[in-house]
């Protein structure tokens, strides 16, 4: 497990850019959940409200040169990577002017010129694979990067977590995992179909480095993916972190998620990362009047995303076949 630094040893510049993270991360999906219910998107979403600690304290940690894969409830890390979101939002439309042109949709964001996002994946475990390729092609080429996996509970349960990972040991890579355990993979409990209590524990089997930690807590999770990301990059071989998370709304927007008991939601309530970080800052002193023009920044911020997304264009039919595969990238190449 990774030692947690006290508050004060942190200033207050970092702890309030890790709030204005994850701030800007549940506008965006209450900005993106709003304009579902009314019919503007293109396709479902899956959000991440409630788990936005855990993505803002782990992508903290990724330097400029690290790549990443994501999930289909990936909207977070492209805001906490730092990506564009008009151009997410843009891309939850179908719009021309989206990550991906508006052909790949919520569960397939990707930025590869300014983000290392090598993409989101709408197939449960896939990115694991693709996560162990990048860190081979690091490897092999010697960048000094690491990538980091971003995965779900569900996943952990695929035997693409198990063979990437094992070979990802054997071969000593520059990897990190992130699981954002919320407990549900679709509606099915986690604890109903494995046997451990936590997940990351599944690394030992393989001689992997791993740490289990409290995702609400947004510091605790940048001082776990801190030690994980230098572990990784100094050529020790990969490093998987746990984050306990909850998932506020169901499996996807619309899902009532009426298979959770209602203990899960009280305690996550009050245990909500936002305010955690919030409270913090408090004791730092940083003002609620602060912290609401932080809020509404974001609430502006987002606002003007929807409307840029709204007024974008579709693309055009004679496309649909263009950028289909590319050959340009050199992480995918055979080597």
């Amino acid at each position: 497990m990774a030692r947690k630094k006290k508050t004060e040893e942190y200033s207050k510049e970092f702890v309030l850019g890790l709030y204005r993270t994850t701030v800007r991360i549940r506008a965006f999906e209450e900005h993106a959940a709003e304009c579902f219910t009314k019919g503007m998107l293109a396709g479902n979403i899956h959000l991440s409200i409630g788990q936005e600690a855990a993505e803002a304290g782990a992508f903290a940690c990724i330097e400029p040169q690290d790549f990443f894969t994501s999930t289909h409830r990936g909207h977070g890390h492209v805001i906490a990577r730092g990506g564009d979101p008009k151009r997410a939002m843009a891309e939850l439309f179908g719009k021309k002017t989206g990550y991906c042109k508006g052909k790949g949709g919520s569960m397939h964001i990707a930025d590869m010129a300014k983000m290392n996002h090598l993409g989101a994946n709408g197939i449960v475990g896939a990115g694991q694979a693709i996560s162990a390729g990048s860190a081979l092609a690091s490897k092999i080429m010697g960048d000094n990067s690491v990538t980091v996996g971003c995965f779900g509970d569900g996943s952990t349960n695929e035997g693409s977590f198990h063979e990437s990972l094992n070979m990802a040991a054997a071969w000593k890579l520059p990897m990190v995992w992130f699981i954002e355990n919320n407990c549900y993979g679709v509606s099915t409990e986690i604890h109903r179909v494995t046997n451990t209590p936590d997940l990351a524990t599944r690394a030992a089997a393989y001689n992997v480095e791993y740490a289990v930690v409290d995702g609400t807590d947004a510091l605790a999770v940048y001082e776990a993916m801190k030690v994980a990301m230098e572990h990784a990059r100094s050529g020790k071989g990969p490093y998987v972190v746990e984050a306990k998370v909850y998932r506020y709304q169901g499996h996807y927007c619309g899902d009532p998620a009426v298979y959770r008991p209602s203990e899960y939601m009280e305690y996550a309530l009050k245990h909500d990362g936002i305010d955690k970080l919030a409270n913090r800052l408090r004791e730092m002193g940083v003002t609620d009047e602060e912290l609401e023009e932080i809020k509404a920044a974001a609430t502006a911020e987002m606002d003007a995303a929807v409307k840029f997304a709204d007024e974008s264009p579709y693309p055009d039919p004679s496309e649909v076949t263009d950028d289909m595969y590319t050959a340009d990238n050199e992480r995918c190449v055979a080597r």
